[in-house]
């Protein structure tokens, strides 16, 4: 079984106000096990990185300029995940992102109940217990050393791994 572990980088907390995303990172799963394929973009916003934003991320408008737009990379990003399951860690704020990306576009969005929120998994297995990544890293007893800031295929590889002990792996 097909997988896909998904998660995004954005300018801000909401593409209504315009917040774009700057980086998506999956990792694909099989049997729910990561089997070395993964795909990864940093995406230019065409807009300015709030500061809040930077501090979460630390990805610059001088490094983003350098890279390509959403729409340069919308059909190959749609064409890795196709229609597997996707896993990501509260998974509204992801799919709001990207459906409001591929909306501007005029591509298809992706529908909500495709995701599995490991947030929501978490949270039905730990009650009340914090569950925000590193607090689930730490829970599970997963490396999570390298991660000084957020990034996207960094947090899906960890997402996977997480993934597999909330689901008794």
């Amino acid at each position: 079984m097909r997988e896909i572990v998904l998660d995004t980088e954005t300018t801000g907390l909401d593409p209504k106000s315009g917040d774009r995303v700057v980086e998506i990172g999956c990792v694909e799963l099989t049997n729910h096990m990561p089997n070395g394929t993964t795909f990864h973009k940093y995406v230019n916003p065409q807009r300015d990185m709030p500061s809040e934003a930077f501090d979460v991320h630390g990805l610059s408008e001088e490094f983003l300029s350098g890279h390509t737009i959403f729409g340069e990379i919308a059909e190959e990003f749609l064409e890795f995940i196709a229609d597997a399951p996707l896993i990501i860690h509260n998974a509204r704020f992801d799919i709001s992102f990207l459906n409001a990306e591929l909306e501007k576009i005029k591509l298809p969005v992706i529908d909500i109940t495709r995701a599995i929120d490991t947030v929501a998994l978490a949270r039905r297995k730990f009650p009340g217990a914090p569950v925000n990544l590193d607090a689930l890293c730490r829970r599970f007893e997963i490396d999570n050393t390298g991660r000084t800031k957020h990034g996207a295929l960094l947090d899906s590889e960890l997402l996977a791994e997480v993934y597999l002990e909330l689901i008794g792996g």
